[in-house]
């Protein structure tokens, strides 16, 4: 930590607002400069000379004070930031972000930054449930926004439950993973091919066959791996989601295609992450026309489709092979079975029934197992921090 970093801290009206006293006191004493915009609200919980104090900077309120300055500072402000975070975020706030309102100085020169920006939520349990504001939070996450996610507990109205500013202690180290590690290139000059999404078996010009996964991710991985120094082709299944930034991109649609992309850039890749939910199995035969519903029942005969990554763990040689298993039951057992199976050097586990773990959601709950079969557990974060943790454990066996 030696290059020193620049942090604008937006204050929001909550009354945990006192809370981001601590957290800018923790980070000046990591010689962090942080520059505090607090909306008027905020000044009603907390004084702005309390940040004008640790900060040694000026705290910023009201734009049109001083309209000379404003018109320099917000954007100054904004492209100095390394990373910009919102301690506490109100629902008020998250909702203005999320439709691009820029009507006070904080949202103003959030608009105007290019850099990472952090929320940390804090609001009334009914408040953060509300289908509303889990609407904008889902808005700003599949923009790029990322949340340190509120803690449960007794909150200040006098409620219990989710709505809780997290942790102090948490915020910062959320803060200071992605001040530094966004300057780690331990992957630089690696070549990594990443399989993710679903795919599609076709069952006739209309109908196929296919799985809940959404890719969230594999793509994860992706933008991890391109933030870290590598470079990396996507072979990617349809998704909803937005090609991340510095990718190569293969869009496929069946197994069959996805075995054939990644054979084709196999040897060239010295990691080899299969992050996608492939069909095992596909129809036999593809009617040409739209199938009729004249029967009761029908069958359908399936065959065995390639299996990608036991075909990767017999040709890979010394690159570096990552599965994950994605399971209802026995775990651990069915996954360590996989990693050998396949030859992998980690498999990345989930029990998608478990809540927060599964398909089509922002969050994941893993358990990374290596060739000596050793397990670690982590609990519940988002699919961003799960993919740099995934790539802490391979950056291992560089």
């Amino acid at each position: 930590m030696n290059n020193k970093k620049n942090v604008v801290l937006g204050v929001t009206g909550g009354i945990a607002a006192y809370k981001a006293a601590d957290l800018t006191s923790r980070l000046v004493k990591k010689d962090i400069n942080v520059d505090v915009i607090m909306t008027k609200e905020a000044t009603n919980f907390i004084n702005p000379l309390t940040f004008e104090a640790l900060t040694h900077n000026k705290v910023t309120v009201d734009m049109f004070t001083d309209r000379k300055y404003w018109e320099i500072e917000h954007i100054s402000l904004a492209e100095k930031a390394d990373l910009f975070a919102i301690v506490p975020a109100t629902a008020n706030i998250i909702a203005k972000i999320a439709h691009g309102i820029a009507d006070d100085m904080l949202t103003t020169t959030l608009l105007a930054t290019k850099s990472p920006v952090l929320i940390a939520p804090a609001m009334n349990t009914n408040m953060y449930t509300n289908p509303l504001t889990q609407r904008n939070i889902k808005t700003l996450k599949e923009i790029g926004f990322i949340f340190v996610e509120p803690a449960a507990g007794r909150l200040a109205c006098g409620t219990y439950g989710a709505g809780k500013l997290a942790d102090v202690e948490e915020i910062e180290k959320a803060i200071l993973d992605l001040l530094y590690r966004e300057k780690e290139k331990d992957f630089e000059g690696k070549k990594v091919l990443i399989t993710a999404g679903p795919t599609r078996e076709p069952l006739d010009p209309v109908r196929y066959i296919t799985n809940r996964s959404s890719g969230k991710m594999g793509y994860e991985i992706a933008k991890a791996f391109v933030e870290r120094g590598a470079r990396v082709v996507l072979v990617s299944g349809p998704t909803h989601i937005d090609i991340p930034k510095g990718v190569t991109f293969i869009p496929v649609e069946t197994a069959a295609d996805m075995y054939n992309a990644v054979m084709m850039h196999l040897e060239e890749a010295d990691i080899i992450v299969g992050a996608a939910a492939v069909a095992d199995y596909r129809p036999k035969e593809v009617k040409k026309e739209k199938i009729k519903k004249d029967e009761e029942t029908m069958v359908i005969e399936l065959v065995k489709n390639p299996d990608i990554m036991y075909e990767v763990g017999q040709k890979k040689g010394n690159k570096i092979s990552v599965g994950f298993a994605a399971e209802t039951e026995n775990l651990i057992d069915y996954a360590k079975k996989k990693l050998k199976e396949k030859n992998m050097d980690l498999i990345v586990a989930n029990d998608v029934s478990q809540e927060g773990a599964g398909f089509e959601v922002d969050t994941n709950i893993i358990k990374v197992i290596n060739k000596d079969l050793e397990v670690k557990e982590y609990p519940m974060m988002t699919k961003r921090e799960a993919a740099h943790v995934i790539l802490d454990e391979i950056a291992k066996l560089l």
